[in-house]
């Protein structure tokens, strides 16, 4: 199979070779006739007999030295343009050195006219004959279709590339079923312009005007990097007229998911209408510490946990340790880095992080370098059920975690914390705040290893979401229940979620708390009514909206830092370290044996106390009065 392909590619430079050697001839021929007009003298005429050849073979090998050969010529473009241009040079001037630095019977000194016209016609039919090619293979790419039966009209926002790829596709595959009628683009220097065939109609601004006087039956957004703003201009004008809208992956997804492009087009989601840039991946640069590294991740199944494990794996680890509790999310996740990712250097350890002695073996079998701590319980109402559950999972476990990754050598540890442990008012908050403070005083016991901290708000999509139960609730019909009308939160994309988490682990010299700088909240009554419209339907009208009054301990508004914290900037753009005084380690030492003690003990009433007094008023209550945090 390699040798037939390596043979139709050789037989390919070789048709494309014979074919220049026949234009060269043509233009060293055009040159003699040009230049002698109306007849070439005998002297000339047998000039061009006995040297037509050498020239033609000499032109030939030059332009196989310098690659015109190793391209098709439908995909010619600008910098073959300028390989072309070099080749011609590079023969004339060899031509002319041995025209009149070697002269023999068959090189007589040639007119130099004939010599510039040569070079002049080699250039413009050699390059020439390229470019009809790529201009016949687009014009078939890019004529106007004949109507199919059923095929949709579709216009199409952004006149870029993204915008033309989807137009050639839509052409080339009639199975895809539309039909492009136009573009929409703000760039003014292409307004009113024909690009592809299809006429630019006018910007976004234009859009209703436009969508009224051409009636596409879909309109697909072309613009993988565009701002919410501009997404949820397009919806909104579409959905007014009950016009379908889909969307292009954005620059993240297209490098996560491959090239095919058409296969992306995908419903506009929430996301993309949320009104917030989103923090841009570089992850080469974020991520170049974990190559060659052994990476371990607890939680690997979950939301969080599963994407740092995709994007873990493109960066080259050693070897990457998944652990998780859940059997089938531990599964799931190997079978995709193995299967679809093709990482094969992957280890799933089923086990409980709770598991002191379990941990140790992990930790001592596999002396990892790197440690992101992805695994806790978020689902506030349950927690609030399930008070010692919350604190053994999300609190003892994340210092059973961070000890054992001091204790084994590892360079850095990183905990993914939430802005529900900044001024905590439930049980799960409260036991994220002491998993912040068990990973700041792990710090001062294991200085060999870097411990940080990255705090980040609401994650759209993740299982702890009110996204999947907002879309639940729509495709039943409703009622959409939102909790208090003037609630708001912050929210973010997986994918932004674990490049902070990534690039905290990068920047972390010890003992740091890092939140992503998210923009305005969203209001979420704003959120489900934007979810009812993106499902094609309006809020009240055909979807209701219920307000079911606030659950016990939920806050109107999160926060991303504590009162006795101060915001300070950092190197990394839209990355904020939040400073406050460190704790004495003995002090959160203390607190954690009187947490343990009522977490062993099954006491859920008092632990929920004892919990909610620690965070809120980093005292210790009771009898523990004594100790009190360093404020040094």
């Amino acid at each position: 199979m390699i040798d037939r392909l390596s043979a139709s590619v050789v037989a390919r430079r070789l048709a494309q070779a014979l074919i220049d050697a026949c234009l060269v001839a043509l233009a060293y021929l055009l040159a003699f006739v040009l230049r002698f007009d109306p007849s070439i003298p005998e002297r000339y005429s047998d000039l061009l007999a006995s040297s037509i050849w050498f020239v033609v073979a000499g032109k030939i090998v030059i332009f196989w030295g310098n690659g015109l050969y190793h391209k098709l010529w439908r995909f010619v473009d600008a910098k073959d343009f300028e390989a072309i241009v070099r080749s011609v040079v590079m023969a004339s001037a060899a031509l002319v050195a041995v025209f009149f630095l070697i002269p023999s019977s068959w090189t007589a000194d040639p007119p130099r006219g004939v010599i510039a016209l040569d070079l002049l016609l080699t250039l413009v039919i050699v390059g020439g004959m390229r470019f009809l090619v790529r201009m016949i293979t687009e014009r078939r790419a890019f004529r106007a279709p004949l109507p199919r039966k059923g095929a949709r009209e579709v216009l199409i926002v952004g006149a870029g590339n993204g915008g033309q790829l989807v137009a050639a596709e839509l052409r080339r595959n009639p199975e895809l079923g539309g039909i492009p009628i136009g573009f929409v683009d703000d760039d003014p220097r292409k307004q009113g312009m024909r690009i592809g065939g299809l006429k630019v109609e006018g910007s976004t601004d234009d859009l209703p005007k436009i969508l009224d006087g051409a009636e596409p039956e879909e309109v697909i957004i072309a613009i993988p990097s565009a701002p919410g703003v501009l997404r949820q201009k397009v919806v909104t004008a579409c959905r007014k007229r009950e016009i379908p809208v889909r969307t292009l992956p954005t620059v993240f997804e297209l490098l996560s998911g491959g090239l095919n492009l058409m296969r992306q087009v995908r419903e506009v989601r929430v996301e993309d209408v949320l009104g917030r840039e989103p923090v841009r991946l570089e992850l080469d640069r974020v991520g170049g510490y974990l190559a060659g590294e052994t990476v371990l991740v607890t939680g690997a199944g979950g939301s969080i946990g599963s994407e740092l494990c995709r994007q873990i794996s493109r960066v080259g680890p050693k070897l990457m340790i998944l652990v998780d509790n859940a059997e089938n999310s531990l599964f799931e996740i190997r079978r995709e880095l193995e299967a679809d990712r093709h990482f094969a250097r992957a280890a799933a350890v089923l086990a409980d992080i709770k598991d002191a002695t379990r941990m140790g073996e992990i930790f001592d079998e596999y002396r990892p370098g790197v440690v992101f701590h992805a695994a806790a319980y978020k689902h506030v109402p349950l927690m609030e059920e399930n008070p010692i559950e919350a604190v053994r999972n999300n609190a003892v476990a994340t210092r059973i975690v961070a000890a054992a990754a001091g204790r084994s050598g590892a360079k850095r540890f990183v905990l993914v914390s939430t802005d529900k442990a900044v001024s905590p008012a439930t049980v799960m908050g409260a036991s994220k705040t002491l998993a912040e403070w068990s990973v700041e005083a792990a710090q001062h016991h294991h200085d060999q290893t870097r411990f940080t901290t990255v705090r980040f708000g609401n994650v759209l999509g993740s299982s702890g979401s009110v996204v999947p139960i907002f879309r639940r609730q729509i495709e039943a019909g409703g009622p959409v229940t939102v909790t208090d009308e003037n609630m708001t939160r912050y929210f973010m994309t997986i994918p932004e979620a674990v490049q902070l988490i990534i690039r905290a682990g990068n920047m972390g010299r010890g003992g740091e708390v890092y939140v992503l700088e998210m923009g305005e909240p969203v209001r979420i009554l704003d959120l489900a009514r934007k979810m009812i419209q993106l499902s094609g339907r309006e809020p009240e009208r055909d979807v209701a909206i219920e307000i079911v009054g606030r659950r016990p301990g939920e806050k109107l508004h999160e926060d991303l830092f504590n009162p006795d914290e101060e915001p300070r900037s950092t190197s990394e753009d839209k990355i904020i370290a939040a400073f406050r005084p460190p704790l004495a380690p003995e002090w959160v030492e203390e607190a954690f044996a009187q947490v343990e003690e009522l977490v062993y003990a099954g006491d859920a009433q008092g632990l929920a106390a004892t919990v909610s007094a620690l965070a809120e008023g980093r005292r210790i209550p009771d009898t523990f009065e004594a100790g009190a945090p360093s404020a040094e």
